[in-house]
C-alpha cells in the first residue's frame, strides 16, 4: 500500500497541491497575457483581470472546500484521541471554528476581487491569514498538549516553527503595505497591476508582495504536517433508513400524527 492509501493521508496532500497549483497557474495565465509583471506580483492581482480571474476564483472556492474538508477531519481525530481531556477538547473546538472562518475569507478573496470590492477583500485576507494564523497557533498548542504521549516532539517543533513562520511574514507584510499605502508613493496604488523598479515605493511593493506569497507558502506548509496524522484515521458515514419503501411517510411520523389527533379529540 502506498503511503497516500493510508488512511485520508491524501486529503492534506490534495490540499496543498491544488492550492499551490491555483497560483501557479494564475500566474503564468496573467504574465503571458502581460496582466501583471513577472517578479513577484501580489497574489491578488493575479485575479483580478479575465480570464486568470474565472480561473483563480473557482480554484481557491475549491481550495476552501478542501480545507473545511482537512480541518474537520483534524477536529475528529484530536477528540477521539482525547476523549477525557476537557482543555483538549475545548481547545480542539475553537481551532475548528478558527479553521471554518479561515475558509470563509478564503471564498471572500475569491469571490471578491480587491480592485472592485477592495474592503471586501481586505476583510477576506484578515478572516483568511489573520485568523488562519491564530488556528496554527492554536494546533501548535494542542500538539505541544499531546506530546510525547500521542505523538513525538518532533511534530510540534514543526508545527512551531511553521508558525512562527507565518507571523513574521504577516509582521513584514504589514508594516511594508503600511508604508507602501500611508500616501507617501502616491495615491490609488490598490488599482497599480505594474512597478517601475524606479518608481519611488518599490521597495515597499516588493517586501509586502514576498511576504504575502511567504504567508501563503507558509500555510501550506503548516498542512503538509497533517499527512502522517492522517494515515491514522479514517471516517465513515452511517446510513439510517426510516423506511424500507420510498412510497410512504415514516411509520414514525404516522404514529405521531395519529397520537396528536387522538390527543385533540378528547
Amino acid at each position: 500500500m502506498w503511503w497516500f492509501q493510508q488512511g485520508l493521508s491524501f486529503l492534506p496532500v490534495v490540499l496543498v497541491v491544488w492550492s499551490a497549483a491555483s497560483f501557479v497557474f494564475s500566474y503564468i495565465t496573467a504574465v503571458i497575457l502581460h496582466h501583471v509583471d513577472p517578479l513577484v506580483p501580489y497574489i491578488s492581482d493575479m485575479g483580478t483581470t479575465p480570464p486568470e480571474r474565472c480561473l483563480f476564483g473557482i480554484m481557491l472556492n475549491i481550495s476552501a472546500f478542501l480545507g473545511m474538508a482537512t480541518m474537520y477531519v483534524r477536529y475528529k481525530q484530536v477528540e477521539a484521541l482525547n476523549p477525557e481531556r476537557s482543555r483538549i477538547l475545548r481547545l480542539n473546538k475553537i481551532g475548528l471554528t478558527l479553521g471554518l472562518m479561515s475558509c470563509f475569507g478564503l471564498c471572500i478573496i475569491a469571490n471578491f476581487q480587491k480592485c472592485i470590492l477592495y474592503y471586501i477583500h481586505v476583510v477576506g485576507a484578515c478572516l483568511t491569514f489573520g485568523v488562519g494564523a491564530i488556528y496554527m497557533l492554536v494546533q501548535t498548542i494542542l500538539s505541544y498538549l499531546m506530546q510525547p504521549e500521542l505523538h513525538s516532539k518532533d511534530i510540534f517543533w514543526i508545527r512551531l516553527t511553521v508558525s512562527l513562520w507565518c507571523w513574521s511574514s504577516i509582521v513584514s507584510m504589514f508594516v511594508s503595505s503600511v508604508v507602501l499605502y500611508s500616501g507617501l508613493y502616491g495615491t490609488n496604488l490598490v488599482q497599480k497591476l505594474h512597478w517601475d523598479p524606479q518608481e519611488k515605493g518599490y521597495t515597499a511593493h516588493i517586501i509586502s508582495t514576498v511576504s504575502e506569497w511567504s504567508l501563503a507558502f507558509s500555510f501550506l506548509s503548516f498542512f503538509l504536517t497533517y499527512v502522517r496524522d492522517f494515515q491514522k484515521i479514517s471516517l465513515r458515514t452511517a446510513v439510517s433508513l426510516h423506511g424500507q419503501t420510498l412510497h410512504n411517510r415514516p411509520l414514525s411520523f404516522v404514529t405521531e400524527e395519529q397520537a396528536l389527533l387522538v390527543a385533540g379529540s378528547i
